[in-house]
């Protein structure tokens, strides 16, 4: 049984191998006339500008954390300087994995605008495999990588010196490991927060000139600012949201992998099952994910692109439950398992199968919900809708109302599954229950990433004045695809709570502490400041939204003033100026966020002790995820609001459409709720575990635990005693 530690990064192969396969079939593809591949160039080069000049800053930033790793790795006991090389790895593949996406996003928007010319089903069977190919690269990165990783480290730190898995050199080898999630969480937020700032300042910049101001519709070739938006949903809906999920990803099987190893059994394979077990089943999902992505198929042109993509997630869903049934009475022992710091409360392998269910329910309720609350059609959306008959401010606090409203059934939805997942198997079975919900990543993924894709193929055909028909079907497309980004980031955001508390569990039992006590006011004071943290770490990413956008409104105002041509189609907008204004004003912003991100837990660990960084941790767990919660679907039910009066809507017994007042109203909320829903919003599930993982990687450096005594204390214990058998021998 000890040869099933190789079938992990076999399975990440797999999906890897997959991967290619799709994309090359994605890029055999045809890409459609002359203008049609000059627009789709304009886009991917935008795309490539914006991705140069983020590595750039990162690189410099990856080299300084992973040399201050290796040194302070040297430090101490239960640490190693490899950290900083598996820190560097988990930020190369984080970066990776955007790429991966954007790369195929970039080709499959232009394919998927000429496939919409013969039908909706083409157009969906190429956007849709786009999609496939970046979840795919996303899930496959992170098995093949913590599987890989945890077979050197479990044969350097564990085989090599006879110990077992229950020992300190396995402690040993996790910590190591947790470099892997901390480089590709910092990827991830850095990677979200200035992809954000990039695609909602050039979607505010062009909805308030272009559509408002100037009149002209969306994604129009006359817009200078409309290739800098399509440039945005590939680098914020699509290379952030690769790097981000792939942060999510690795961080729950992680922390899963902590707690697994205090599991005291008397397996065949020496206690090392339960901490395979989460790298498993997230293994088997890639397989399963790429079981359900073929079963994404419509007939016709009057068929339910919903429904076929719910076809395809639920198969996935439905195999993963049925392996991990097998895996589990297979892997782990029969009797009772027992998480050493929780006592005599044990569990059995069946109560971990039925924390495995319960995160997948708790994934497929909350991405249920989020649709209720941002779908067209639905109450929510339509009492947007009404309100926007009496004006802006009414739509906006209807905006505002819908989101904070939405917190409600989530909520407990999270603390009944928490609960749940924690009387079946203990803490243990709430990382379990995590990593049960992100298994099926790749699907989650390919239903996610699939609708840049499909807005931006209709941007290009919107661009290259191709027939409505062709529009009508990417508008379809991309409806759909406004709600599965709505329900993706749902899903990110819950499996961001149950892994937070994963990863705050592994903490507490690394950092040496029995609990966090608010009675005390040092604890207390860091509950508050953590709960502080998402808001202020909120308002410095819609600000550079603010900023950056009014920057590309002057731009946009400028080339309309100075350029007159441009409305009448004889003179090319400068799209390039709007381009560099957004790369600029993301690279720029993107640094103090990440830096309070970073910095936070590092300071108040350091200064105040494990028990205060314990309180701070879960001030910004729960707030981060209302916030998350609360911004996401506010945005996402204004963003519908809006384009239901593309079709026309019908208020008090009168149709309104396109151009009237109440669509202006929708226009002005669904610009508020644009950073609500793409930069700030999907943020807090990457705040809450960056956190999360900075104060585990930190853990050895402020823990109370004896064998986490520095060789720098250890050497002065050794100096003091050797003082004072001089002074004995003296006398």
């Amino acid at each position: 049984m000890s040869n099933i530690i190789y079938v992990v990064p076999a399975l990440g192969l797999v999906g890897l191998l997959v991967m290619y396969m799709k994309a090359a079939w994605v890029s055999k593809q045809d890409a459609g006339e002359d203008k049609m591949q000059k627009l789709a160039g304009y886009i991917a080069e935008g795309a490539m500008a914006f991705l140069k000049a983020e590595w750039k800053v990162l690189a410099i930033f990856a080299v300084i954390v992973g040399a201050l790793l290796a040194y302070s790795g040297s430090l101490v006991e239960n640490s190693d300087w490899v950290i900083a090389v598996a820190f560097l790895i988990g930020a190369f593949f984080s970066a990776l994995a955007g790429f991966i996406g954007m790369r195929i996003a970039t080709k499959a928007n232009v394919r998927t605008t000429e496939a919409a010319k013969t039908s909706l089903k083409k157009a969906l069977n190429v956007s849709f495999t786009g999609g496939t190919v970046m979840g795919l690269g996303v899930a496959g990165l992170a098995i093949l990588g913590l599987g890989s990783l945890f077979i050197v480290f479990y044969n350097y730190y564990v085989l090599s010196t006879g110990a077992s898995a229950n020992g300190i050199e396995m402690e040993t080898a996790l910590e190591v490991l947790a470099g892997f999630s901390l480089g590709a969480e910092s990827i991830a937020l850095f990677a979200r927060v200035g992809g954000g700032i990039y695609t909602k300042a050039a979607d505010v910049g062009a909805d308030l000139v272009g559509k408002v101001e100037a009149g002209i519709p969306e994604d129009d070739p006359r817009n200078p600012a409309t290739i800098a938006d399509n440039v945005g949903d590939n680098v914020g809906d699509v290379a952030g949201m690769g790097a981000d999920l792939f942060g999510s990803y690795v961080a729950t099987i992680l922390a899963t992998m902590v707690l697994g190893r205090e599991i005291q059994s008397d397996d065949a394979v020496g206690g090392i099952a339960p901490i395979l077990l989460p790298m498993i089943i997230g293994g088997v999902g890639i397989v399963f994910s790429i079981i359900g992505a073929q079963m994404v198929r419509i007939k016709g042109e009057n068929s339910s692109v919903q429904n076929a993509l719910n076809l395809g997630n639920w198969a996935s869903i439905i195999l993963t439950v049925a392996a991990s049934y097998f895996i589990i009475d297979w892997l782990l022992p029969d009797g009772e398992l027992v998480l050493m710091r929780e006592g005599s409360a044990g569990f059995t392998k069946m109560g971990i199968f039925y924390a495995v269910v319960t995160g997948l329910v708790v994934g497929a309720l909350m991405s249920i919900v989020t649709e209720y609350y941002t779908s067209m059609g639905k109450k929510p959306v339509n009492s947007i809708i009404k309100q926007s008959s009496t004006g802006h401010a009414t739509n906006v606090i209807g905006g505002l109302s819908v989101g904070m409203e939405s917190t409600f059934i989530p909520i407990i939805i999270l603390a009944c599954g928490i609960y749940a997942s924690y009387s079946f198997a203990g803490l243990y079975g709430v990382g379990i229950a995590a990593a049960g919900m992100m298994a099926t990543t790749a699907m989650q993924l390919a239903i996610d990433a699939f609708g840049p894709i499909a807005d931006n193929a209709g941007g290009i055909a919107e661009m290259s004045g191709l027939p409505e028909e062709v529009r009508g079907r990417t508008d379809i497309l991309d409806a759909v695809g406004n709600t599965t980004a709505a329900t993706g980031k749902g899903f990110a955001i819950a499996s961001a709570a149950l892994t937070a508390l994963a990863l705050f569990a592994a903490y507490v039992g690394i950092a040496g502490i029995s609990s966090i006590d608010i009675y005390k006011a040092d604890v207390l004071s860091g509950l508050f400041i953590g709960g502080m943290i998402p808001f202020i770490f909120s308002s410095l990413a819609i600000a550079a939204v603010g900023r950056a956008a009014m920057d590309m409104v002057n731009e946009v105002r400028r080339q309309f003033k100075e350029m007159p041509g441009i409305m009448e189609y004889k003179q090319e907008p400068e799209y390039d100026k709007c381009v560099e204004i957004s790369t600029r004003a993301s690279i720029r912003e993107m640094i103090l966020p990440g830096a309070i991100a970073l910095l936070t837990p590092i300071i108040v660990g350091l200064s105040f002790g494990p028990e205060v960084l314990g309180g701070v941790l879960a001030g910004t767990t729960v707030s981060g995820v209302l916030m998350g919660i609360f911004q996401n679907n506010a945005g996402g039910a204004w963003d519908n609001a809006k384009k239901s009066f593309e079709k026309g809507v019908e208020i008090d017994g009168e149709m309104e459409y396109k151009g009237s007042e109440a669509h202006k109203a929708s226009v002005t909320g669904d610009t508020v709720g644009d950073p609500f829903k793409d930069t700030s919003g999907p943020s807090m599930n990457i705040l809450i575990k960056l956190m999360s993982i900075v104060a585990l990687v930190i853990a050895p450096y402020i823990s109370v635990n004896d064998h986490h005594t520095s060789h720098v204390d250890k050497k002065i214990e050794k100096v003091e005693i050797k003082i004072k058998e001089n002074k004995q021998a003296e006398k």
